[in-house]
């Protein structure tokens, strides 16, 4: 199983694996990749003062970690049935983090075009929602993991003081194009590129929809002399920034673009998959001056 997960992940094939759990009485996923173990609860220490999703602390393997209560940040009362909690220890954005839920059920192996975006009918400005899943007759509730921690700690998300330390530059007649699908993270990446130089951007809420841009602008002209460079995420509904990576670099017309993965997901141990689908280069969040170098070292 291990070794077809791999396969699959580094194919680039538009398909990914979550863990389905539950809180309240709603279903809810979070990526496979994103997930170190999971455990059944132990005593967490509450720490004076703190953030109302954070239970607490914890000790695990000589690390010390935070406990966010899942159910706190979605508004739901504890669990009935509390024998049955697990936690979920994760890590992404180059953090360890344990997060608090009432069951964990099973994992499900999809293809990004079945998880459909929220609309802004119900999702509104502060949901943690970026994907619905409908499986089996059912719905699954992809959470915003990145946002659930930037709310909490507001400091480890993307800061516009690093992109500031790197001085002026005259970036304006580069054109980029940005895929990202969380409407916090877009906003902050528009500000950071802005303060970096770049005000030419197209923003796509996800791979799809920037393919279909960058294919039709092929069809017309050189792309080159209306894009330079595109930087994407991992996780999107429809299509996912590897797929995304790999369909431009198969195209004859796109495949001179640069791309840069800007994911919560790149570690050491998945850098890989990023280079097997032809990324230029791969940054982690949040660090977006890191990110802004390696834009500007791609279209100098």
């Amino acid at each position: 199983m291990k070794n077809e997960r791999g396969i699959l992940l580094e194919s680039g094939t538009n398909e990914l694996e979550i863990v389905e759990f539950t809180v309240g009485n709603n279903k809810f996923g979070i990526n496979v990749i994103k997930v170190k173990e999971i455990i059944n609860p132990v005593s967490v220490i509450p720490i004076p003062h703190s953030h109302p999703y954070v239970e607490g602390i914890m000790e695990l393997r000589g690390e010390v970690l935070p406990v966010v209560n899942l159910a706190n940040v979605l508004g739901y009362p504890p669990s009935s049935t509390s024998e049955k909690d697990k936690f979920i220890v994760s890590e992404f954005n180059k953090m360890k983090v344990i997060f608090h839920v009432h069951h964990v059920n099973q994992i499900h192996r999809i293809s990004w075009e079945n998880i459909e975006k929220p609309t802004g009918m119900y999702q509104g400005a502060d949901s943690q929602i970026i994907g619905v899943i409908k499986f089996s007759g059912e719905m699954i509730l992809l959470l915003d993991f990145e946002k659930i921690l930037v709310d909490i700690n507001p400091d480890s998300g993307i800061n516009v003081q690093q992109v500031k330390k790197l001085g002026k530059r005259e970036r304006s007649n580069k054109r980029l194009v940005v895929v990202e699908d969380s409407p916090l993270l877009r906003k902050l990446l528009e500000d950071t590129l802005v303060e970096a130089g770049f005000y030419n951007i197209e923003f796509f809420e996800n791979g799809l929809d920037a393919l279909n841009y960058l294919e039709k602008e092929s069809g017309d002209k050189n792309t080159q002399d209306v894009v330079q460079l595109v930087i994407t995420d991992i996780e999107m509904p429809q299509m996912d920034g590897h797929h995304l990576t790999k369909r431009i670099k198969d195209n004859p017309q796109l495949a001179h673009l640069p791309v840069i993965i800007f994911s919560s997901l790149i570690t050491e141990d998945l850098r890989h998959k990023g280079q097997r689908v032809g990324a230029n280069g791969q940054v982690s969040k949040p660090e977006i001056a890191e990110l802004i170098l390696l834009v500007d070292e791609h279209i100098l």
